[in-house]
């Protein structure tokens, strides 16, 4: 039971934290359990359960837009048809998402590709127009990116809201509102997938203290972010994204 309670709360940390910070949350939690060799079965199912507590920090912290959106839908009609336009292409790609990129090469890899995206946003960024159902759509599809480990879904939707235009921190915010269809959809689906899990009770100490301390961190997370980033870039994710990659690639060797 400790062992379960330390396994939960050390990921339950990566997953908060890691969530909105543009450095990819699945491939710090893949990381997370070599390096620490944090035996958890049925892993897939605990990361989407911990997904879907940062899902649930990004609606309490975002409850008034959501209240906005859900009680005036016409004056929120962009941002509406922005989401939907935007949560297609994930959900297309990701019925062929494979789980064997869930492998720590490739999280490498996709640390490095990510922060070159980052890179060329930050260079072209004009942050001079607003959300559109198109700009919606558009960042959609660099949110299909991230169904590659190591990729960072938050930094993969700013990244692209800043190449279409969009402000930094509007970018952030239109990143995590996009962020929870998906969030919630996958987690409702392995759910279905492991009702059996549920049942049995497996992993539920483990999973709860998860679950709490990954939400926990990512209120913190979101808050910190959204203010770092209306006066900073995401050269500073980019550079440890790279530093990362260069150390898992030597530890691999």
């Amino acid at each position: 039971m400790i062992e379960s309670t330390i396994t939960g709360l050390i990921l339950g940390f990566v997953q908060g934290l890691t969530e909105f910070l543009p450095v990819s949350s699945s491939g710090h939690l893949i990381l997370a359990r070599d390096i620490f060799n944090l035996g958890v079965s049925n892993g897939l199912f605990f990361d989407v359960m911990l997904h879907l507590a940062t899902g649930l920090a990004v609606v309490v912290y975002f409850r008034n837009d959501l209240k906005q959106m859900i009680f005036r839908p016409k004056e929120n009609q962009t941002l509406w048809l922005a989401i939907i336009l935007g949560t297609i292409p994930a959900m297309v790609f990701g019925l062929f998402f494979n789980e064997n990129l869930r492998d720590p090469y490739i999280v490498a890899l996709a640390l490095i590709g990510g922060s070159i995206l980052f890179f060329v946003a930050e260079k072209f960024a004009t942050q001079d127009r607003m959300l559109t159902y198109g700009k919606g759509a558009g960042v959609g599809l660099f949110q299909a990116l991230a169904l590659i480990p190591g990729v960072s879904r938050s930094g993969a939707t700013i990244s692209g809201g800043l190449l279409l235009g969009m402000k930094r921190d509007e970018s952030a915010k239109f990143s995590f509102l996009l962020g929870l269809p998906v969030i919630f959809g996958a987690s409702l689906l392995e759910g279905l997938r492991s009702i059996d899990v549920f049942m049995s009770g497996e992993l539920s100490t483990g999973l709860v203290v998860g679950v709490i301390t990954s939400f926990v961190t990512g209120m913190v997370a979101v808050h910190y972010l959204l203010k770092f980033l209306k006066n900073n870039s995401l050269k500073i994710f980019a550079w440890y994204r790279i530093a990362l990659a260069l150390l898992i690639l030597l530890y691999l060797v």
